[in-house]
C-alpha cells in the first residue's frame, strides 16, 4: 500500500460546517456552509459520503460499492480513494 493510500485508509471525517441532504435516497448534495458553495453528489460520491459520515472504514466503503456496483474490489478502493482526495482537496473532511 503507497504512503497515500496508507494516509486515505484512516477514513476521514466530514467537518461540522459541510452539510449533506439526500435528494432521493441515492444521490445528495453537499453545502460547505463556510463558503456557501454546494456540490451535487452522484450514487457513488454519496455512497462514499454517507460511508465516511458512520464512521465507516476506506475497506468497509469500498466492499459496499463493489458489492451495491457490481465492480471489483480494487477499481471500488480506487474510486473512494479519489473520492476522498476530492473532499480533501475542497476541505469537506478532516483527518485524511
Amino acid at each position: 500500500m503507497s504512503a497515500n493510500a496508507e494516509r486515505i485508509a484512516a477514513a476521514p471525517v466530514p467537518l461540522d460546517h459541510v452539510v449533506f441532504t439526500d435528494l432521493d435516497g441515492v444521490e445528495g448534495v453537499l453545502v460547505d456552509l463556510n463558503t456557501k458553495q454546494y456540490f451535487q453528489l452522484n450514487a457513488t460520491a454519496s455512497l462514499i459520503w454517507r460511508g465516511l459520515a458512520r464512521g465507516a472504514s476506506v475497506e468497509a466503503i469500498a466492499q459496499e460499492m463493489a458489492a451495491g456496483y457490481e465492480v471489483t474490489l480494487d477499481h471500488a478502493r480506487c474510486s473512494v480513494e479519489a473520492a476522498i482526495r476530492e473532499f480533501v482537496t475542497r476541505k469537506l473532511v478532516t483527518g485524511a
